[in-house]
């Protein structure tokens, strides 16, 4: 294997390639066969997903600092990533820890997102080819000798049965919360907004449920949003998302809020609906906290003012913005990884 050095450095390379207008015609390519394959990949989701690991995973102070914080493994294995397909690339992160720790990546993809994690990879080999051996795309997994995967809570089960017998790291079903007391300005709740809203609201980091005040007023929130109401209004699949959820609503009788492309309702559940939001109203932020902790490995991000001190919170707009570090469900993955034997 060449060494981490040369691993780090192909990869800050790969981030300067996305970033270089120079390189915009073939950016351009990568994004128009995502959308062509993926109809919830649009350009701009995809240029957002794509510009958020160059800045976030691929700048050279960052990778450097990350990566020196790990040993090298005492041997090099085959570790096989079954990815998920949810929003664009997001199984790359991944694909940078297995590959920076030496090991040889067995990718099984998903179908949703074949294309950006095949050109990062194959733009990564056209840098460095010494990795291109250290790079397999495989629909079975077999020869693995440790396993990474991300599904859902079924899923997960059937992971848990067929990769017992060696090291894993199996990632279930998260979402993520934000935590308002009413003093939020309107930028914040724009920020909100994004939170809840990129991606169409498919990742594991977009918020799906708010604790609120008891009797918040949700008008200043949807003001706040106002201006995205296009995107959403136009895009079919997730207008007939919203309009399949109103129906149900309307049918049920259930009470709910709606704004044209977003409808938010009280309810117990952490996950929500494409095109719904959920909201609990709570009295203190006690109470809030408690009910945090006993869900805490259903929860992958808490959005909150910083002013209520929540341990781990992030900004407002910050959830889709994950650092190298921001291992999924709080399971380090580097740290697996060196030490698989």
């Amino acid at each position: 294997m060449i060494s981490r050095t040369r691993r780090v450095e192909a990869f800050i390379n790969l981030g300067r390639i996305i970033n270089e207008p120079a390189h915009k015609e073939v950016i351009e390519d990568w994004v128009d066969q995502a959308k062509s394959k993926n109809n919830w990949f649009t350009r701009e989701n995809v240029f957002m997903s794509l510009k958020a690991i160059a800045i976030q995973f691929l700048d050279e102070k960052k990778l450097i600092s990350w990566s020196e914080r790990y040993p090298e493994p005492a041997s090099y294995k085959k570790v096989g990533v079954v990815m998920a397909g949810n929003i664009p690339a997001v199984g790359f992160h991944d694909a940078l820890c297995v590959l920076i720790s030496g090991h040889t990546l067995l990718a099984k993809q998903s179908s949703d997102d074949e294309v950006l994690i095949q050109a990062l990879l194959k733009k990564l080999t056209e840098i460095e080819p010494d990795l291109k051996d250290h790079i397999i795309f495989a629909d079975r997994l077999n020869d693995a000798d440790a396993y990474i995967a991300t599904g859902s809570n079924n899923t997960a089960r059937y992971f848990h049965y067929y990769f017992a017998k060696k090291p894993n790291v199996i990632r279930r079903n998260r979402t993520s919360v934000a935590v308002l007391n009413g003093s939020e300005t309107t930028q914040e709740l724009a920020a909100l907004g994004r939170d809840v809203l990129q991606y169409y609201g498919l990742g594991c980091r977009n918020v799906s449920k708010l604790f609120v005040p008891s009797g918040y007023d949700f008008t200043k929130f949807y003001e706040s949003i106002a201006d995205m109401e296009s995107t959403f209004l136009h895009h079919h699949k997730y207008f007939n998302n919203y309009e399949y959820n109103k129906s149900i609503f309307l049918i049920n009788r259930v009470p709910h809020l709606d704004n044209g492309f977003l409808m938010i309702t009280e309810g117990d559940a952490l996950v929500s609906p494409i095109s719904v939001l959920h909201y609990h109203p709570y009295e203190t932020i006690d109470e809030v906290e408690a009910q945090l902790s006993d869900m805490q490995d259903k929860i992958q991000c808490v959005i909150g003012n910083v002013s209520l001190h929540l341990p781990g919170s992030l900004d407002f707009g910050s959830s889709q913005q994950p650092g190298l570090s921001d291992y999924a469900d709080s399971i380090d993955t580097m740290q697996f990884l060196a030490e698989l034997s």
